[in-house]
């Protein structure tokens, strides 16, 4: 039995990198092969744990390795599917024709996360009953990308999850799903995962000098509820907490605002699962949305501007369409200097277009008119350009803001703020403590069987394979 489960697992494994390399997408191939690799080194890790933080937070690294394995691999079949149609002459649905325009991609970022709680009365005010403890965080996916926060201790002196990442998706579309599962594991006592140094080397040496360190068997749910048959992932046979689901919640473009909002929460678990939290049913955050063409600039070139009553030919500028505005410079280096522009053009979702050409004009005989209404009065300024190819790859650069405009919707009103997240810190319980990587390569040796020895051993008995297997994974997170 133990044969053919080793068998189901190595073909798993080919099957997938075979995917990625048919498909010759060698940037999507890359990260398949790191999350497959991240994913043993997570189970060799689980293996050697003898702490429960670390326990956690390897499990934790297990969880996020196969979601995003299976993101990747859902991503291939839909990539392979297409390369097979393409080849077949066929579009995916011959009666729908392919859209004309596709909007712009943006950013999309989501941060001061918060989750109520919502405590007996008893438990919180009278601080009664038994002190339980979960281990919690939250899991982002938004398509094939998948992150995570910070794991999050929290018993009943708490009132609510806070996490302090801010989490960056920075490829989305105007019609993307952000998709927030809150995952907990009950803590239990410390010595429930302790062990003796001689009790920690043996599961070294056997966990770790395993070809691959794939124990188990798993079934992954099908790729998003499609009905096709789910692929086989090992997990590990060594014990460990175990992560359940206790919430999730889906956000869209709808959910987009710039300030904290609440969105409600689908609670996964009931109060007598014993592994129940006690969640309020719904959770606090900042979503926010930077669609390329507001921070982009999508068109440029040499114009001459007639701004309303003016009847010479105009200024001659260098314009930038960027954003909700068309700016004038004075030179083209002005736009890279930062330097303010002579005057600025409006474009919004109402403003009107036309194109047109001077017939008696022999120099810049093409038109664009850009009309606003303010009000009762309109305003319009002509746009004067030398080629008819120069017209249209502005009319092109226009309507194409204009369409991104009515998909990306108030997100174009204006830019709202994004901060990029800072660098992730070590879990502070594993910072106090020590990683299993610095307590086992970067202390000192000491006397075999000393009395001091603790958790620590001998360099000589962890080969150079653990060492770069424990070195990358801290290293990569």
């Amino acid at each position: 039995m133990q044969d053919r489960l080793h068998i189901l697992e190595d073909l798993n494994m080919l099957y997938i990198r075979q995917m990625a390399l048919s498909l010759e997408d060698t940037e999507l191939q890359r990260k398949l092969d790191h999350e497959i690799r991240m994913r043993e080194g997570a189970c060799k890790l689980l293996a050697a744990c003898s702490q429960r933080e670390q326990a956690l937070e390897a499990t934790k690294s297990l969880l996020l390795c196969n979601s995003r394995i299976l993101s990747y691999m859902g991503e291939l079949q839909r990539r392979k599917e297409a390369q097979v149609l393409e080849k077949t002459g066929r579009r995916p649905s011959d009666s729908v024709p392919p859209p004309e325009r596709s909007p712009c991609r943006g950013r999309v970022c989501i941060s001061d996360l918060r989750i109520p709680l919502m405590w007996k009365d008893t438990e919180y005010f009278k601080n009664k009953g038994d002190l339980h403890r979960w281990a919690v965080f939250l899991l982002l996916q938004l398509g094939e990308q998948i992150q995570d926060t910070e794991m999050v201790l929290v018993d009943r002196t708490l009132t609510d999850i806070s996490f302090q990442n801010n989490v960056l998706f920075a490829e989305a579309g105007p019609d993307f799903e952000l998709r927030l599962e809150l995952y907990g594991a009950c803590v239990e006592e410390e010595g429930a995962l302790a062990g003796a140094p001689k009790r920690l080397a043996t599961k070294l040496s056997s966990s770790l000098g395993r070809s691959s360190g794939k124990r188990v068997r798993a079934s992954l749910d099908s790729a998003g509820g499609s009905g096709n048959s789910p692929i086989l992932l090992p997990t590990p046979a060594v014990g460990g907490p175990r992560y359940h689901l206790l919430a999730h919640t889906t956000l869209t473009l709808a959910d987009v605002q710039d300030g904290f909002r609440t969105h409600d929460l689908t609670l996964a678990g009931h109060e007598e699962n014993p592994d129940w939290l006690p969640l309020y049913g719904s959770v606090c955050c900042r979503l926010a949305a930077q669609p390329l063409c507001m921070t982009q600039p999508t068109a440029s070139g040499t114009l001459r501007v007639q701004q309303a009553g003016e009847l010479q030919n105009g200024t001659l500028v260098h314009g930038v369409l960027k954003g909700t505005n068309l700016f004038c410079y004075g030179r083209s280096e002005d736009a890279d200097t930062g330097q303010e522009p002579r005057f600025t053009v409006a474009i919004n979702k109402e403003t009107r277009v036309r194109a047109g050409e001077l017939e008696q004009a022999r120099e810049w005989p093409f038109t664009l008119s850009i009309s606003n209404r303010y009000g009762d009065d309109e305003v319009t300024n002509t746009l004067r350009v030398e080629s008819r190819e120069a017209l249209q790859n502005w009319m092109e650069a226009l309507w194409q803001l204009f369409f991104d405009m009515s998909q990306w919707k108030h997100c174009c009103d204006e830019v709202m703020k994004i901060e990029a997240p800072a660098p992730r810190k070590p879990p502070q319980a594993l910072a106090k403590q020590g990683s299993l990587y610095h307590e086992m390569v970067l202390s000192e040796p000491v006397a075999s069987g000393g009395p001091g020895e603790g958790l620590l051993l001998q360099n000589n008995a962890i080969s150079a394979e653990i060492r770069a297997l424990l070195s990358s994974y801290y290293s990569d997170r």
